[in-house]
């Protein structure tokens, strides 16, 4: 069931985006800095969420990723016929 507001991802497994976390957990074990990056190209969201229906490995992924300090980032945009601007953060929703 769709939730009004709500832009999730993926829209289908995803195992390559869970390798990429994996990557990412990689790199803050090592002291670096990484950041997991959403960019929702719709301008009807108010928020975001890993989508566990479709890939809850994924989700779960996301989760121990930010749990283990990549920091999660989610951008909304407005879209015209002559541009895709980013507009605001959304909040994330983490949904193990």
């Amino acid at each position: 069931m769709r939730t009004p507001g709500l832009a999730e991802f993926p829209d289908c497994v995803a195992a390559r985006s869970s390798k990429h976390l994996k990557e990412l957990e990689a790199m803050v074990a090592a002291g670096d800095r990484a950041v997991a990056l959403f960019v929702v190209q719709r301008m009807d969201c108010t928020e975001f969420a890993a989508c566990t229906e479709l890939d809850p490995v994924f989700a779960a992924a996301l989760t121990r990723t930010a749990n283990s300090g990549v920091e999660v980032l989610c951008y909304d945009c407005h879209l015209t016929t002559q541009a895709i601007t980013v507009v605001r953060p959304l909040p994330w929703r983490d949904r193990p």
